[in-house]
């Protein structure tokens, strides 16, 4: 049984990875290798962060239960260089504007996959007794999928020569509120007393209304690039 509740977090965590990579360009064009390209600048990354905080942000004692706002507005500061890394990998891609993207999203979503949430399945989902937590940590993973795809999708717009002047700020905007998303479910967990589910509801909904505002941009984006006689960042 345990085994059973073990084989369904993993699937309902790791299939839409499979399935995304086997029905884009990715697989088309055997991507394998710059998605671990990409998860490596995403361990190297995170390696920085963890340097940056331990050495410039020191921890304070906080009660059980209380806020720890200094904290978690420090962890948003540095959770920008997750842009920059992205950034990296996007810049250092070569081939087409969509197949870029799909690599630096899926590839770093991947690495967090792998690094976050496979070692907490693993010994968790396997215990005596059946808990919702890692149903929600699957779910969660689905949801971050979607986010670094979106992260990816805004990163590369802002880096095109040709995006009007007038959507940059919009762009700037979603970017600062998928780099500190976290930390603004974390306070809202804090201090609105909110259920575990219920952040997962919020960061689904935010998730799902970033990625129709990005869609819609990405949309306008290639109508223009069309209209130009440039369709080969499609």
């Amino acid at each position: 049984m345990t085994l059973f509740h073990f084989g369904n977090c993993l699937a309902l965590a790791y299939f839409p990875y499979l399935i995304v990579y086997k029905n884009s360009k990715l697989s088309e064009y055997n991507s394998f290798w710059p998605c671990v390209k990409a998860g490596g600048v995403y361990m190297l990354t995170q390696l920085c962060k963890m340097i940056i905080l331990a050495t410039f942000f020191p921890t304070y004692e906080v009660p059980v239960g209380k806020l720890d706002l200094h904290g978690e507005l420090m962890k948003g500061a540095v959770e920008l260089f997750d842009l920059i890394g992205i950034f990296v990998i996007i810049s250092q891609q070569i081939g087409r504007g969509d197949l870029k993207i799909l690599v630096a999203g899926v590839g770093w979503a991947m690495a967090e996959l792998v690094s976050m949430r496979l070692l907490p399945l693993w010994v968790g989902a396997r215990g005596i007794e059946f808990s919702w937590q890692y149903i929600q940590l699957s779910f969660e993973a689905n949801i971050s999928l979607a986010h670094h795809i979106i992260m990816a999708v805004l990163i590369w717009m802002w880096t095109r020569n040709n995006i009007e002047k007038s959507v940059l700020p919009l762009i700037i905007s979603l970017l600062l509120l998928c780099s500190s998303k976290q930390t603004l479910l974390e306070l809202i967990r804090t201090m609105f007393h909110v259920s575990s589910f219920g952040v997962l509801g919020i960061n689904m909904v935010v998730t799902l209304l970033a990625g129709l505002v990005t869609t819609q941009l990405y949309i306008n984006l290639c109508i223009q690039d069309n209209a130009w006689g440039n369709p080969k960042y499609h």
